[in-house]
C-alpha cells in the first residue's frame, strides 16, 4: 500500500507553545493599538482615566482567556465560541453566532484590517497627495487575496511567518516605549501632573471607552478556535495565556504612556496616525520606519485573523450548520480550503461600502454579546454538567466576574446607541427563518443543488472530508 494511501485527511497538529503565543500576540497586536488610544481618552477625559481603562481591560481579557482556556480544554474541539455555545446551550444560540460571525463581524474586520494596511502602505508612497478610494480598496483585496492564498496552501509556514510577525510587532511598541521613556527621562512628564483633571462622570462615555479598549484586546479567544491543531493543548493553551495576556496588557499600558508623554491629550486627540506621528517627534531618523512597521503589525494581525476564523467556519459546516463543502480538507495541503476562500469572497463584498463605521459599531456589540454567552458556558457546564472532565478548572469568581461585567458593558449601549443594537439585534434575528429553512427543514431540491454544487467544488478544490477518529 503507498503511502499517500495511509495519509489520513486530518487537520495536522502542527502548533506549539510558540506558535500558539505568536497567535494570541499576532491578531491581539493588530490595528486597534493604533486606533483605539485617541478614542479611550476622548471618551474618559483624562490621562489617569485612560490609563485605568486599559489596565482594567487588560484585565478583564485575562478573566476571559482563562474562563476560555477550561472550555478550551474540557471541550478540546476547533470552533471556539461556536462550539461552546452549541454544547452548552444547543444548535439554534450557537448557528446564530455562525451567522453574525460568517457575515458580518469576521469578514467586515478583514475588511477593516486590509483597509488599514493599505491606507499605512500607500501614504508613504505618495505623501504629497490623497490617495483615491478605489487604490486602497484594490491594495486591501489584493493584500486578503495574497493571505488567503498563504494560509490555504502551508498552514506551518503560515505559523512560522506569524513568528516573524510577532517578533516584529512587539519591536514597534518597544521602540515607541523606549522613545516614551527617552522623552520623560528628559524631563517631559507634564501631561502626567493633573492627570485626573476633566475626567468624564458619564456612565455611557466610559462604557464607550471600555469597548475601544476591549476591541484593541479583541482575538485573546481566537487560539480556542484551533484547539485540535494545537500540541498537547491541555498544557500549551493555558501556557500561552499565562505568557501573552500579562505582556499585552504591560505593553499597551506603556505604548499609551509613551503616547501620552510625547504628544499629551491634545495632541493624542487631533491625529488619525498615532505611532506615525509619534515618531515624528520622538524617535529621529527612526521615523521613516514606524510606518512599515505598523503596516507589518496589521497585516500580520489580517493573517492570523484569516487562518482562525477559517476554523469556526470549518467546525460549523461540520455540525451541519453551514454547507457540507465548508467542512472539506485540501487533501494536499492538509487545510480548510473550502472555507478560507468562502471567508475571502465575504471578507471581499465587506470593501464595497465607502464607510464601514456603523457596521464596525453594531457588529462590537453583538460580538461581545457572544462572547459574555460563550463565557457564561462556563457556569453553565458547571451546573449541567459537574461530572465532565476539566483537565483545567479555574476559580468560580473569573468567569462570574467576567460574564457580570461584560452584562453591564451591554446594557448601557442600548441607552447611548439604541440604532446599533437594534441593527445588530434585527441582524441576529434574521439568521432564526435561515436556520429553519436551510438547516432544519431544507428543501428536497435545495439538497440535491447543494450535492452537485459540492461535486463540483471538491474538484475544484481538490478536497474531502476529514476522515473520522478510529
Amino acid at each position: 500500500m503507498s503511502s499517500q494511501s495511509l495519509t489520513r485527511v486530518r487537520m495536522r497538529k502542527q502548533l506549539g507553545l510558540l506558535e500558539g503565543v505568536a497567535i494570541i500576540l499576532g491578531i491581539i497586536f493588530g490595528s486597534g493599538i493604533f486606533i483605539s488610544p485617541k478614542e479611550v481618552l476622548e471618551k474618559t477625559g483624562s490621562v489617569w482615566g485612560a490609563l485605568t481603562v486599559w489596565v482594567a481591560c487588560g484585565a478583564l481579557a485575562t478573566l476571559g482567556a482563562l474562563s476560555y482556556a477550561e472550555l478550551g480544554t474540557a471541550l478540546a474541539q476547533s470552533g471556539g465560541d461556536y462550539h461552546y455555545i452549541n454544547k452548552a446551550f444547543g444548535p439554534l444560540p450557537a448557528f446564530l453566532y455562525l451567522w453574525d460571525a460568517n457575515m458580518v463581524f469576521v469578514p467586515s474586520t478583514n475588511a477593516i484590517m486590509a483597509l488599514t494596511f493599505a491606507s499605512n502602505l500607500l501614504e508613504p508612497m505618495f505623501p504629497s497627495c490623497s490617495n483615491d478610494p478605489m487604490a486602497k480598496k484594490l491594495v486591501a483585496a489584493a493584500t486578503i487575496c495574497l493571505l488567503t492564498f498563504v494560509n490555504a496552501y502551508n498552514v506551518k509556514f503560515t505559523t512560522k511567518l506569524q513568528n516573524v510577525f510577532m517578533f516584529t510587532k512587539i519591536a514597534a511598541l518597544c521602540i515607541i516605549i523606549a522613545g516614551g521613556v527617552i522623552w520623560m527621562a528628559k524631563g517631559g512628564i507634564d501631561n502626567f501632573e493633573n492627570g485626573w483633571s476633566g475626567t468624564k462622570l458619564s456612565v455611557s462615555d466610559w462604557s464607550v471607552a471600555f469597548y475601544s479598549g476591549i476591541f484593541s484586546y479583541s482575538g485573546w479567544n481566537y487560539l480556542n478556535f484551533m484547539t485540535e491543531e494545537l500540541r498537547n493543548p491541555y498544557v500549551n493553551l493555558p501556557r500561552a495565556i499565562y505568557v501573552s495576556l500579562p505582556l499585552v496588557t504591560g505593553i499597551y499600558v506603556l505604548a499609551n504612556v509613551a503616547y501620552l508623554a510625547v504628544l499629551g491629550p491634545v495632541g493624542v486627540m487631533a491625529t488619525d496616525a498615532i505611532a506615525v506621528d509619534f515618531a515624528l517627534i520622538a524617535l529621529g531618523w527612526i521615523k521613516w520606519v514606524m510606518p512599515t512597521l505598523v503596516a507589518i503589525a496589521i497585516v500580520g494581525g489580517l493573517s492570523v485573523h484569516i487562518m482562525t476564523s477559517s476554523r469556526m467556519c470549518f467546525a460549523g459546516a461540520r455540525n451541519g450548520h453551514m454547507p457540507e463543502l465548508l467542512a472539506h480538507i485540501n487533501v494536499r495541503c492538509m487545510s480548510p480550503m473550502p472555507s478560507l476562500v468562502f471567508l475571502m469572497i465575504i471578507s471581499l463584498i465587506m470593501l464595497m461600502p465607502s464607510n464601514l463605521t456603523s457596521l464596525i459599531t453594531y457588529c462590537t456589540v453583538v460580538e461581545s454579546f457572544f462572547t459574555t454567552l460563550s463565557c457564561s458556558a462556563v457556569l453553565w457546564l458547571r451546573y449541567s454538567q459537574p461530572e465532565l472532565v476539566r483537565p483545567i478548572k479555574v476559580a468560580i469568581w473569573m468567569p462570574v466576574v467576567f460574564v457580570l461585567v461584560c452584562a453591564v458593558l451591554l446594557v448601557v449601549p442600548v441607552v447611548s446607541e439604541p440604532v446599533a443594537v437594534l441593527a445588530g439585534a434585527l441582524m441576529t434575528c434574521a439568521g432564526i427563518p435561515v436556520y429553519y429553512v436551510f438547516v432544519v427543514h431544507t428543501p428536497q431540491f435545495m439538497r440535491r443543488f447543494a450535492t452537485k454544487f459540492t461535486h463540483v467544488c471538491q474538484k475544484l478544490f481538490y478536497s474531502t472530508v476529514e476522515d473520522k477518529e478510529e
